[in-house]
């Protein structure tokens, strides 16, 4: 089977892989109903779990080498999840096989008051990732549309006109968002956008966790408890982003992340898709380039050393270490005939 062949089956594989994990454009979601955080995707074993996530790394470190070989597309990969929800360890396991002058990642905090004197996609805009770069926004603009809405208090500190903060605020912001990532893509930027489906019951217990093991306890917040305490409107928050901004060039997957090595598998799998479907090559050089190239190849076989001298020389202190070796087993015959000689005689 040809490269192009393996090419097309390994990514027809992936996607039937993924293909439950798609919010089809236009379709509208209701998160609790419609995707099972427990979901494994008839994966029954962690191991095998395991092996796959080490086969989509490898896979990954290839296809990002070619990405920044070709230097034309930039990837980027945009993370939501609750509290717990295993974006740094998704990002840490699944991008541990490549090159990390490659990858970039930026996290939002509370916005800053020189990013408040800016429209809310600014400091977004300026962590983008170049060509031939992957991006990872750890949370990202999708928070203008998540929890300002749970808290429009925030909305009130962005400084917007009042015509600006009107009912249909958030309608507006789905729609520049989508926009925004229409305009990216139209210029070589593919967007992987990702939602971490965490149950409450496995947020709850992810907590204890990191109450309970001391070394856990710096992930820790009170303010994560308050918020969970907003865990439905979280719901319908994400529910209604889902459904207004997976858009056909830049669709949303909702991963199961109550198992955090299915998540980080379904995370692989889906990166990997976009990279196949980008198929980045390495560049082609000139005739020129070549000739060139062969040119400085001869220089270079120029500077070798004489090996007739090297293996004169090798041969030299073969022959040398051969002949020692001859002579004391010469001395060695001569001593025992001696001593033969000298037994028979005290023998008679």
């Amino acid at each position: 089977m040809g490269d192009g062949a393996e090419r097309d089956e390994r990514a027809e594989r992936i996607a039937e892989f993924i293909e439950p994990l798609l919010v089809e454009p236009g379709t509208k979601v209701r998160l609790a109903e419609d995707f099972d955080p427990a979901y494994k995707g008839g994966i029954r074993k962690k191991k095998d779990g395991v092996e796959l996530l080490r086969s989509g790394t490898e896979l990954l470190a290839d296809y990002q080498r070619r990405l920044a070989a070709q230097d034309t597309y930039g990837v980027l990969l945009c993370l939501q999840a609750l509290d717990a929800g295993g974006k740094d360890g998704t990002i840490r396991h699944v991008m541990s096989g490549v090159n990390p002058q490659g990858v970039r990642v930026s996290s939002f905090k509370v916005p800053s008051d020189e990013e408040l004197d800016h429209d809310y996609l600014w400091r977004y805009s300026r962590d983008l990732p170049r060509r031939g770069e992957i991006g990872i926004f750890n949370r990202s603009h999708y928070e203008e549309v998540l929890v300002v809405r749970v808290h429009p208090e925030n909305l009130r500190r962005q400084k917007l006109p009042d015509a600006a903060c009107g009912k249909d605020v958030w309608e507006r912001r789905y729609r520049e968002i989508n926009d925004w990532e229409r305009y990216l893509s139209d210029n070589g930027f593919r967007i992987v956008k990702l939602f971490l489906n965490l149950s409450k019951e496995e947020q709850r217990t992810r907590f204890l966790k990191r109450i309970d093991v001391p070394e856990r306890n710096w992930k820790f917040s009170s303010a994560d408890v308050r918020e969970r305490a907003r865990w439905d409107d979280y719901q319908r928050a994400f529910s209604k982003m889902l459904s207004a901004t997976s858009t056909p060039w830049a669709p949303w997957y909702v991963v199961p992340a109550d198992h955090k090595w299915f998540a980080r598998v379904c995370a692989a799998a889906v990166l990997a898709h976009t990279l196949i479907d980008i198929d980045p090559q390495y560049p082609q050089v000139s005739a020129e380039t070549r000739r060139e190239l062969a040119d400085v190849r001869r220089e270079l076989e120029a500077e070798a050393p004489d090996e007739n001298k090297k293996n004169s020389r090798n041969n030299g202190r073969n022959n040398s270490r051969n002949e020692n070796k001859n002579s004391n087993k010469n001395s060695n015959k001569k001593r025992n005939k001696k001593k033969k000689a000298g037994s028979k005689k005290h023998g008679s």
